[in-house]
């Protein structure tokens, strides 16, 4: 049906015709003759050929001498197979000898965000913010966990009995979090966030109409003025990729910290010091964790902390470093609305200082953030700013909060897209005697700006 991807490499395809190439495939490539065929090729290879020799040569030469010797493997096996077949069983033997088995194909297709195994039987791939069920299985739930313990050991960590939940990363930053029995009843689990290695720009954000440039217009002045922002959202949100695009903005001349779980963070500016935890080791010690990087970036000489999610007693200590001279800090919280992201850095400073009030809490938060900005994925997949929010003080016991810009949904329209509009009101922000004194000048209308999408 398709004669001219026979005769053609994996790296001369297109990513559309390695689709088509897939679903020609897919029916056999499910069948159990057909996994234990490849198995027993994958075993055989690995008795005659001795891959830890072969590290140190070029991965593509490798891979090239890899192949012709499966070839051969292939060519003395009973089972009578096509030109397009030998492609494509030497293809999995190697993704499973060089890569991550039947994960592969999934790595190298730049459009899946996210891919989610559930258990061997069932992978989710997620596209454009959307869901979809693919045709890649395991052989069983021991071929999962060969290939969850092959990434996890690759960074220093381990998935067994004893330790049965495992965050990592992959060679391209790319997070991992795997889960197995007995904690997983049905069989392991495994979930990846794919790493994006085209960082969007704030053009590009607008461009996607994740916001107005107006809204951009208002971010950049925050981020030149040195306030400190924190952006909320649930996760898939893109927190990080709106934290990414606004560390655009700040000046190549200051030093910057950035303290991570799993290092994401693109910047690009010349001065950059990325500081990432530890987990514990094999005897349960050593673990570093986000608040103590946080404790000992203050002693580093920023002019800015990037801390690329807030999760736990560490709010307490980068509220104080914001109230202590380390203005224009950026960081990300788990929320849904920003109201919901005061509350939730107040439940996180308590527990980093269980014997605070909560009034004195309240005012520690009014003082150090400045802009609270709810990134939102809607219903449709895509990913906008719905809110940005000027904190603005205390009233009584409570934190108060304005809105500057908000996103109304009205509906959907006939293809299921989201249909509303970006809408300022009309507030000019308390913080903007801070942008006059940085020189930063807004054009008068930006604070009226209505935008139907």
């Amino acid at each position: 049906m398709f004669p001219n991807l026979e005769s053609r490499s994996p790296q001369q395809l297109t990513w559309e015709q390695r689709l088509l190439k897939n679903v020609t495939r897919s029916k056999s490539s499910l069948k159990p003759e057909y996994q234990e065929l490849k198995f027993t090729l994958h075993r055989k290879l690995v008795d005659k050929i001795n891959l830890e020799a072969l590290a140190s040569i070029d991965n593509q030469r490798v891979r090239g001498e890899v192949r012709q010797a499966l070839i051969t493997l292939i060519d003395g096996e009973p089972t009578l197979l096509s030109s397009l077949e030998k492609q494509q069983i030497s293809d999995e033997v190697l993704d499973e000898v060089f890569g991550l088995g039947p994960l592969e194909p999934l790595l190298q297709d730049p459009t899946i965000s996210d891919i989610l195994v559930n258990t061997h039987k069932q992978v989710y791939v997620e596209r454009k913010g959307l869901l979809e069920l693919t045709s890649v299985t395991f052989r069983d739930s021991q071929h999962l966990l060969r290939i969850i313990d092959k990434i996890v050991s690759q960074v220093g960590r381990r998935v067994d009995e004893s330790t049965p939940m495992v965050d990592a990363r992959l060679t391209d930053g790319s997070r991992v979090n795997a889960i197995i029995p007995p904690l997983a009843v049905d069989g392991p689990l495994l979930s990846i966030r794919r790493f994006s290695t085209d960082k969007l720009m704030p053009p590009d954000l607008v461009e996607k109409r994740a916001m107005t440039p107006g809204m951009m217009e208002l971010l950049e002045a925050a981020v030149k003025a040195k306030l400190n922002i924190v952006i909320a959202g649930g996760t898939g949100a893109g927190k990080t990729t709106l934290l990414n695009a606004l560390s655009a903005f700040i000046s190549p001349k200051e030093r910057i910290v950035t303290i991570e779980d799993a290092a994401e963070l693109q910047l690009k500016q010349p001065h950059v010091a990325r500081l990432e935890t530890r987990p514990a080791n094999l005897e349960g010690t050593g673990a570093v964790r986000q608040r103590e990087l946080l404790v000992n970036s203050l002693r580093m000489r920023p002019d800015r902390i990037v801390v690329g999610e807030v999760r736990g007693e560490e709010a307490l200590d980068m509220l104080q470093a914001m109230n202590t001279g380390h203005d224009g800090s950026l960081t990300t919280v788990h929320a849904n609305t920003p109201r919901d992201a005061i509350s939730r850095l107040e439940v996180m400073v308590s527990l980093g200082a269980s014997n605070m009030q909560l009034m004195s809490i309240r005012q520690q938060i009014a003082s150090a953030v400045h802009l609270l900005v709810q990134a939102a994925r809607l219903s449709d997949g895509s990913r906008r700013v719905i809110n940005i929010t000027e904190v603005t003080g205390m009233e009584g016991d409570v934190v108060t909060l304005q809105d500057i810009f908000v996103f109304e949904k009205r509906g959907l329209n006939a293809d299921g897209a989201v249909v509303g509009r970006f809408a300022a009101t009309g507030i000019r922000p308390k913080f903007y005697e801070k942008l006059l004194s940085a020189g930063i000048r807004l054009r008068p209308d930006l604070f009226d700006e209505v935008a139907e999408i």
